[in-house]
């Protein structure tokens, strides 16, 4: 499991993908996300500005990111 720790009070969906290093560009990131292959919390997520929060986790090509 990843985990990114915030240094505000939270960081979007498109940047946790790619500061975790599981895409290699925001392009890809956008790709991913809007053809429904991530969950956040267990719900499969679309919005790739979805604001990600302490305690959330996204799943994404059986990995997983812990945002704290």
């Amino acid at each position: 499991m990843h985990t990114i720790n915030l240094r505000e009070d939270y960081i979007k969906l498109g940047q946790a993908l790619k500061a975790a290093g599981l895409v290699n560009s925001g392009v890809e990131a956008k790709i991913v996300i809007l053809e429904g292959e991530v969950k956040v919390n267990g719900n499969v997520e679309t919005q790739r500005g979805k604001k990600l929060f302490s305690g959330d986790i996204v799943s994404y090509n059986g990995e997983e990111i812990k945002i704290s």
